[in-house]
């Protein structure tokens, strides 16, 4: 299959990513498994860069929920020690910068049309064609060594073993949670999916585990004895988050680590599971350091955190929240939120996901959090579920239902469906999340348009 047109010499942002975008996208169309899985590609599409993978420290993340906030809390408290952070999280919500920061922000036009351009003149070179997360992979790496910066944050796209990010080896591994999610290519069993993300664990890696079922704690304690780490956290005898209420615009959480107690924490983040991200992100740092952070160091990093499209608030009377749920249990994390934001109940949903998600359980947790009404979209991906299908899903889970098309159609239909004193709730999908919150945050649009892929 013939690759992209090589961009011109001097080619523009937007040329540039349109080249990116002609690559092998498996986030737009998922294989049913992972066909030869190799790390070949980008580990001779790294060398050929100066292996950038290796110029600092690799925190490394994996799990099937909670990865990109727990990133996002992680470079703060990062920050807050006064380290320069690079940051490599996916998907993105509008345009592809977003996947690849700097101290929290994204990185910059010219500076990725640079890191592009450079790619695109080393392709030609390679034995086999990268797919677009490849080439992302080493553009972040190489950012981060140009920049440079004292530590990067790396979140796994897939699974972990086969993931590009697993060129690096990470000095601390974490992993967030294990549940059924892209069990095509990862599964069947839980046991399956965990073993996939265990392949990060290296040699000499100081290994965090935020997941407690005790049969696939099994797995990463094997992983860990096989591997040789210098040492292994576990969620609950080693770290936690002890104590965790609703507050204004948050959580006030209690975390603890082995190294240090923090009572009285504020964390403006929503939902209850923001606390035990919270707490795997801290007992990442101390591992890290090698010693616990100051308490205040703490408080300033964690009141400082945003994550937008995870259950992020855009609107009041009525309340608008966005979340990208996106399998069973992120929708079971967000019904509990919606319970506890709005006990009232007869919330409405605009709902949109893509194909290889279980429907039928996700409308059972979202009405289990509440939701009453929902009205189905087409997620803007060739992977969509078609809006009427997910209208029947809707309607056997006993929620009333209504279908369309777009996104924006979606939004038109349902808020006047939604009192004053009521809650509207956007999920299923970021690509739904994405384009709802360029409808209902404005500013947060790109002016140039968002890019092609908004994220799965």
């Amino acid at each position: 299959m013939p690759g992209p047109e090589p961009p011109a010499a001097g080619a523009s942002r937007d040329e540039l990513v349109a080249w990116l975008d002609g690559h092998t996208d498996y986030e737009q169309a998922m294989p049913t498994r992972l066909r030869a899985p190799t790390l070949e590609r980008i580990t001779e599409l790294c060398r050929l860069l100066g292996d950038p993978q290796e110029a600092c420290p690799v925190l490394h993340l994996t799990g099937t929920n909670g990865k990109g906030s727990t990133a996002r809390i992680l470079t703060r408290l990062l920050m807050a020690q006064g380290l320069s952070v690079g940051t490599y999280s996916s998907p993105n919500l509008a345009r592809v910068n977003e996947r690849l920061a700097r101290d929290g922000e994204p990185i910059d036009d010219e500076e990725l049309a640079e890191v592009l351009g450079s790619l695109a003149l080393l392709e030609p070179m390679l034995a086999a064609r990268p797919s677009r997360f490849e080439l992302l992979t080493a553009a972040a790496f190489s950012f981060f060594a140009d920049s440079p910066v004292d530590v990067a944050v790396v979140e796994v796209g897939l699974g972990g073993r086969w993931d590009a990010t697993n060129v690096a080896a990470g000095d601390v591994v974490a992993v967030t949670n294990v549940s059924y999610d892209h069990v095509e290519v990862l599964g069947p069993s839980l046991l399956d999916i965990a073993r996939e993300k265990a392949g990060i664990v290296k040699p000499g890696s100081h290994l965090v585990v935020g997941e407690t079922s005790p049969p696939l704690v099994e797995v990463f304690e094997a992983a860990a004895e096989a591997a040789g780490t210098r040492a292994l956290w576990r969620r609950g005898p080693d770290f936690g988050c002890r104590a965790n209420r609703l507050a204004v615009g948050g959580r006030l959480v209690e975390l603890e680590t082995p190294g240090g107690h923090y009572p009285e924490l504020y964390l403006p983040l929503h939902g209850a599971h923001q606390g035990d991200n919270a707490a795997l992100a801290l007992a990442v740092a101390e591992a890290f350091f090698g010693a616990p952070l100051a308490g205040e160091t703490v408080e300033a990093a964690l009141a400082s955190v945003s994550a937008p499209g995870r259950l992020e608030v855009v609107g009041r009377a009525p309340l608008v929240v966005l979340d990208g749920a996106h399998n069973v249990a992120g929708a079971e994390a967000l019904a509990t939120a919606l319970a506890e934001l709005h006990p009232e109940g007869g919330a409405v949903a605009v709902v949109g996901m893509l194909r290889g998600r279980d429907p039928s359980a996700m409308f059972q947790a979202l009405a289990g959090g509440g939701v009453a009404s929902v009205v189905t979209c087409s997620a803007p991906s060739p992977r969509a579920f078609p809006a009427a299908e997910l209208c029947e899903a809707a309607r056997a889970a006993g929620l009333e239902a209504k279908a369309t098309e777009s996104v924006v159609d979606a939004l038109t239909l349902a808020r006047p469906m939604v009192a004053e004193d009521g809650l509207l709730v956007v999920t299923g999908s970021l690509y739904v999340v994405a384009d709802a919150r360029a409808v209902l945050v404005p500013e947060a649009a790109p002016v140039t348009g968002p890019d092609s892929l908004l994220g799965p």
